[in-house]
């Protein structure tokens, strides 16, 4: 019997809370309801969940530390829910980890996609050989003394050090890695990492390229590794090997 996944909701609206619990629920998932930060860093250590769904607006406290320490401390799906629909807070969000933002008010049925999604995307790949898309590519690729190691889902740098990667850096590294070379368009990246088209204005692939190359480059203002092409998108620039 399969047991079900854990997912954290943090608003300060009780009626919110009790609606996705409901819904969440009844499918399949096991759901904790809080009410403030401290209660949800109480809960991580304790009973850490797959997945958190953060509310911005929280009355004296600031949504985006909550985000920033999840992101610090903790492996776990984020997605933030917020009223707060202003495109900065969008990049802030996508900028302190977040995989994903979804303003209220919102459809059940597609926060319940894009919460799966994301589930989807932290699960380790279903045989080391096969790589995060099973397409029969090797669990380990190389570049620029880079390490990615699709199974273990861990970047390792030039000096051997482990380095902190959300899920959405992940899964836009693997995206590169494994199309060497090639020109990649924003809505490629976002179908291949989100699996959705890009909306007007979407800046979620620029935003985590920009957190890729502050870890990947040397000079993220002058990117040597994955490389911008004018009106056409992104290109990892060194060669790949697989291990």
């Amino acid at each position: 019997m399969t047991t079900p996944q854990h997912i954290a909701i943090l608003d300060d609206e009780v009626d919110i809370t009790q609606l996705l619990a409901n819904y969440l629920q009844s499918h399949g998932f096991r759901v904790t309801q809080l009410h403030n930060g401290r209660s949800l860093m109480e809960l991580m250590p304790a009973d850490p969940p797959a997945l958190v769904l953060l509310d911005l607006g929280l009355p004296g406290e600031d949504g985006f530390s909550i985000a920033r320490q999840l992101r610090e401390h903790w492996h776990c799906g984020l997605v933030i829910v917020t009223g707060r629909g202003d495109a900065v807070d969008k990049v802030v969000g996508l900028e302190v980890g977040a995989d994903d933002y979804v303003t209220k008010p919102f459809d059940l049925r597609e926060l319940l996609a894009r919460i799966k999604a994301v589930l989807r995307r932290l699960q380790p790949a279903e045989g080391a050989a096969n790589g995060p898309t099973g397409s029969g590519t090797r669990s380990k690729l190389r570049f620029a003394g880079w390490e990615l190691d699709t199974a273990a889902r861990r970047l390792t740098g030039p000096q051997g050090q482990d380095v902190s990667i959300t899920t959405g850096e992940f899964d836009l590294l693997c995206a590169f890695a494994q199309h060497p070379g090639r020109v990649l368009s924003r809505d490629f990246l976002l179908e291949q990492t989100r699996g959705r088209e890009a909306a007007p204005f979407d800046r979620t692939i620029d935003v985590q390229v920009g957190r890729l190359r502050k870890k990947l480059e040397l000079d993220a203002e002058d990117p040597q590794i994955i490389k911008s092409v004018r009106g056409a998108g992104y290109i990892l620039v060194p060669p790949v090997t697989a291990a």
